[in-house]
């Protein structure tokens, strides 16, 4: 019997019980559905931290001096009471860095971690819980902000200690409306400035917007919020390739400036964006370890039903075995139609599994703020593990439905 009709035929039975294969897929189904919409989803949120959230949060050819690193919510007690006892970043750090990097597009000093937040208010009008940061010029370089209306903060702001502001898209737009916000004075931690410049919209990630902030000159936000237990300094490049060498000067200037001793622990964190990305890696990674347990519970459960529909219809199918062994066909011909139906029925429900993950991925993208990108392995593996479920729990029925003796085979009734 040739290949294409053991297919044909396979395809014949489970048409002519569409109820009945369905029910017998409803486990693979859901199991390769849940693998692909959950791969798609988080392949999804790497990809946008990577692109989005990281560059946004350090910026693109960028890197930070911090006190503490970012992955700090993976330190135990014992390892954050020693990041706590490191001293804070300073202005005198920043000269440092400044110093170690003449080629460096930017350097800049922010106010570090917390960032405080405060209501903006202007006449009547409040907007609630927005970023302060006390910025030097150059973080505005480092951030890649645009200008839509107005000037950036400058040296001399920070020099004389100026109430001045640059807001974001969307406190100007919430805030003012269609009137020009440049020159109107609004309060920020129950002190006034005057809005000097505002940036072009950064957008959202996750539903998070990227343009609620005021930034003021790092002196006089040190005026309305004292001084910061630290701050961060923010080193922009020109090219990528650049980078991890300027980290290395960066931390060597900022060893000989803290007098550190050689093979003594740094008291600072030199980082990139790649560090938030691989610690966001290290959250998904649990989920990743849960994925193949819950799959393989609907793989096995899918699997079994699979073979109990099979050895069914091995039953009702008695007396067609026995006929066509009768007129010359070989236990291995019965062997191979039962065993091509046990796979066509459950590749059938992979395929159908993956189109089911992938349109509840996209359904996800589009009515939530979680990112979906189907990636080519998972859609693989969830045909692979179809396939495999029919091979593994298809092989007793197929083997049953062979060695039935055709004579008595025929006398079933």
């Amino acid at each position: 019997m040739r290949s294409v009709d053991v297919v044909g035929t396979a395809l014949g039975q489970i048409a002519a019980s569409k109820l009945r294969s369905f029910f017998t897929l409803l486990g693979i189904i859901v199991s390769v559905a849940f693998l692909v919409a959950v791969v798609a989803i988080i392949e999804g949120m790497n990809a946008y931290v990577k692109e989005n959230i990281a560059g946004a949060v350090i910026g693109a050819n960028a890197f930070q001096v911090r006190r503490t690193p970012l992955q700090i919510g993976l330190f135990d007690d014992e390892q954050w009471a020693r990041m706590a006892r490191r001293p804070r970043v300073t202005a005198a750090d920043a000269e440092a860095v400044r110093a170690a990097l003449p080629d460096a597009e930017a350097v800049a000093l922010s106010s570090g971690w917390p960032t405080p937040m405060s209501d903006v208010i202007w006449r009547d009008e409040v907007i609630g819980d927005a970023l302060v940061f006390g910025v030097t010029p150059e973080y505005q370089v480092v951030q890649d902000y645009r200008f839509a209306k107005g000037r950036p903060i400058t040296d001399v702001d920070v020099l004389q200690r100026r109430a001045v502001c640059v807001v974001g898209h969307d406190i100007a737009d919430k805030l003012f409306g269609g009137i020009d916000p440049i020159g109107q004075s609004v309060r920020v931690g129950g002190q006034r400035c005057e809005i000097v410049g505002v940036t072009a919209p950064k957008g959202k990630v996750l539903g998070q917007s990227f343009d609620g902030f005021v930034m003021l000159p790092v002196s006089y936000h040190e005026t309305i919020y004292g001084r910061r237990l630290t701050a961060t300094i923010s080193v922009k490049m020109r090219e990528a390739a650049d980078v991890a060498p300027a980290m290395a000067r960066a931390e060597e200037a900022l060893r000989v400036e803290r007098r550190l001793r050689p093979g003594t622990e740094n008291t600072f964190s030199v980082e990139t964006a790649d560090a938030l990305v691989a610690f966001w890696k290290s959250l998904t990674k649990v989920l990743f370890s849960i994925i193949p347990a819950m799959v393989a519970i609907g793989i096995v459960v899918g699997g079994i039903v699979i073979m109990n529909i099979m050895l069914m219809s091995v039953s009702e199918r008695t007396r067609e075995i026995g006929i066509r062994k009768a007129i010359g066909a070989r236990a291995r011909d019965i062997e191979r139609q039962f065993l091509a139906e046990a796979i066509v029925l459950s590749s059938l429900g992979g395929v159908i599994g993956v189109l089911a993950g992938w349109l509840f991925a996209l359904l996800v993208a589009a009515v939530s703020p979680l990112p979906a990108r189907i990636t080519a392995w998972s859609v693989g593996v969830a045909l692979l593990l179809g396939a495999g479920v029919g091979i593994l729990f298809g092989v007793y029925p197929a083997r049953r439905a062979a060695r039935l003796d055709p004579i008595t085979a025929m006398r079933q009734e």
